[in-house]
């Protein structure tokens, strides 16, 4: 009896199965929440690391225009980075403690992301020492794609600037100069925008993965 049931009813069952299956999993994600990325403004960090002037301001931020020179002697303009989702720090060349990290991990980053509108940005807090032949020696020393990566040199003040009132990511208790900074070892995402997205430990991996992983749910939303 139950061999000739399910024998004439099998296709219908197996439809509605398969219905099933396709409705449960629209629900699924229907509900499923939306994961996002913050958004981040000067109020949000801490007042160390952020110009005075600015640490009042809750939205709006954006990175400041620019124009400075990397590597190849190119200069290169927040124009490079138009509708592109790119990682940002900051390192000096002859820095012997956290920057060699910073740098392995930037590599790291570079290697792992194959889309060709993800790029990389490092600025140099010693733009008097980090000339553009000492920036080139240092990007073919550490395996840099030119294509991706820019290491910048420039005037000490604009880069300051930047350090401090677009990434927010630099002291100014230095040597005591007037642009004098000591930069940290974060790393910067920065979306199509040119907002701030998130902060990231750039001398630790498991902060890596955490950062790839988030670069993913920024090029996703730009799919939506």
């Amino acid at each position: 009896m139950y061999k000739k049931f399910f024998k004439r009813y099998s296709p219908l069952i197996i439809i509605m199965t398969s219905l099933s299956i396709i409705v449960l999993t629209s629900f699924y994600y229907i509900l499923k929440p939306k994961v996002t990325l913050p958004i981040f403004s000067p109020n949000m960090v801490s007042s160390e690391l952020v110009e005075d002037s600015i640490h009042h301001v809750k939205k709006y931020h954006k990175i400041s225009n620019f124009s400075l020179t990397n590597q190849n002697g190119e200069t290169v303009t927040e124009e490079n980075y138009h509708n592109k989702i790119y990682v940002a720090d900051f390192f000096f060349t002859t820095c012997p403690s956290i920057c060699p990290i910073m740098t392995e991990n930037m590599f790291y980053i570079q290697e792992k992301t194959v889309n060709k509108d993800i790029l990389l940005v490092s600025y140099s807090v010693t733009p008097e020492i980090d000339s553009v032949a000492q920036l080139k020696k240092y990007a073919i020393e550490k395996g840099v794609d030119d294509s991706k990566w820019n290491l910048l040199t420039g005037e000490k003040k604009d880069i300051y600037e930047l350090a401090r009132k677009s990434y927010l990511v630099a002291k100014n208790n230095g040597d005591g100069g007037k642009y004098d900074m000591i930069h940290t070892e974060n790393f910067v995402l920065i979306d199509k925008e040119k907002r701030i997205r998130g902060f990231y430990d750039g001398t630790n991996k498991e902060e890596m993965d955490k950062l790839l992983n988030d670069i993913q749910i920024l090029e996703n939303s730009y799919k939506i």
